[in-house]
């Protein structure tokens, strides 16, 4: 992308997810995706990296949910600041743990990269914590849905 293009992608990121609390959790959830695919250069066994990119393609998947459920929560909540709106504690909460989790989920990848010799269990303890985040994100997506916030 781009000057401008970043450029338009900001305004509409501040117009769709505000400059507070949402559009934190959301670029927060990005970064730790990006930082996910940063260690996938560095994978030199071809059975991990294949097993690496196919959780990558997973995570990034949950990419549009994410910025979904920021996107309704702004609408609901609008929010130039840091302040967690009673109603949506829910909500940020399991947004903030999913992206805790890619970012575990990306030091553990980071971890496997690192490993002299051949891995014997592969990609499993990177799967584990991924599951984590698409629990969380799954979550997030309930208690945005949950009666007594609408």
């Amino acid at each position: 992308m781009g000057f401008f293009g970043a450029v338009r992608q900001g305004r509409k990121d501040d117009l769709e997810l505000g400059k507070g609390l949402w559009r934190r959790a959301h670029d927060r959830f990005h970064r730790g995706l990006d930082r996910y695919h940063q260690v996938l250069e560095g994978v030199d066994d071809d059975q991990l990296y294949k097993e690496l990119v196919e959780i990558a393609n997973e995570l990034a998947e949950l990419s549009p949910r994410v910025r979904t459920v920021c996107v309704e929560a702004q609408k609901r909540s609008p929010s130039d600041g840091l302040d967690v709106p009673g109603s949506l504690a829910g909500v940020h909460r399991a947004l903030s743990k999913a992206g805790n989790s890619l970012a575990t989920t990306a030091e553990a990848a980071a971890m496997l990269r690192l490993a002299v010799g051949p891995v014997p269990v592969g990609a499993l303890s990177v799967r584990r914590r991924a599951e984590s985040v698409f629990e969380q994100v799954a979550d997030a997506e309930r208690q945005l849905q949950a009666p007594e916030i609408q």
